[in-house]
């Protein structure tokens, strides 16, 4: 998700740049080290792989910072979570965009928040980018300029062997958790129970926390019977709770 302002046109460019120009190349290379508040760090980069035609695209205000500040919510393992010091902001989003930056000779500043304040951050100025594993949807895109680079359905999660029984086409009565202010809590949810409800069947009961991590604490609790959330992160906690959990349905 990106600002609307000039800086949309960074995230445009750096998009395009970054699909033509196979972002893996050897030519680039990049280090994180800890500046700031604590919670948030800033990239260095080298300079060999600097487009001289991009770095002249940049709004003036960024290129005179020399930082792109990124809000992200960081509990959404692979995409973006804090290593294991607590502070650092890591993950596949971050590797991304980090090489992104790198194009333009700029460093990135990962800035932790809750995922449903980025895009008041982005529009405010708090933030330049905010880069989350955001759905695009015309709500949104009223607010800020979006822009896709990957594509990943729901996966439902449950405990291993599915004790509860859940069946993602008909959860009616079932506890289901989900991160706060995404497309599952927001708009996969409400059409899910509504089926239910208008069938005469008991209700669905979401589970709503704002950190993925404890959205995922609640299924191996036992405390919900399922979560509904983004396919790599259910991939992720499967792998991460040792098979305490499994993946339900496609």
């Amino acid at each position: 998700m990106f600002r609307r302002s000039p800086a949309f046109a960074l995230a445009g460019i750096a998009c395009a740049a970054l699909t033509l120009s196979a972002c893996g190349s050897d030519s680039l290379s990049t280090t994180s080290s800890t500046s700031g508040g604590a919670g948030s760090q800033t990239s260095s980069s080298t300079t060999e792989a600097v487009d001289p035609a991009l770095v002249a695209k940049l709004p003036a205000s960024i290129k005179s910072a020399g930082v792109i500040k990124i809000g992200t919510d960081a509990t959404y393992q692979p995409n973006e979570y804090l290593d294991a010091d607590g502070k650092t902001v890591i993950g596949m989003d971050v590797d991304l965009f980090n090489a992104v930056a790198a194009k333009f000779g700029m460093k990135t500043e990962w800035v932790p928040t809750g995922f449903d304040q980025i895009i008041l951050g982005v529009g405010s100025g708090k933030y330049d980018i905010g880069i989350s594993s955001f759905t695009i949807n015309a709500d949104r895109m009223k607010e800020a300029t979006m822009v896709s680079y990957f594509t990943a359905g729901t996966q439902w999660v449950v405990a291993k062997g599915n004790p509860a029984g859940v069946d993602p086409e008909n959860a009616c009565g079932k506890k289901v958790a989900a991160q706060k202010a995404t497309v599952q809590s927001d708009v996969d949810y409400p059409a899910r129970n509504k089926k239910c409800v208008d069938a005469g069947k008991p209700p669905i009961e979401l589970l709503i926390d704002a950190d993925q991590g404890k959205v995922t604490a609640m299924v191996q609790s036992g405390k919900a019977d399922a979560m509904m959330v983004d396919l790599p992160p259910a991939i992720s906690a499967v792998e991460t709770t040792n098979g305490e959990l499994e993946l339900l349905g496609e």
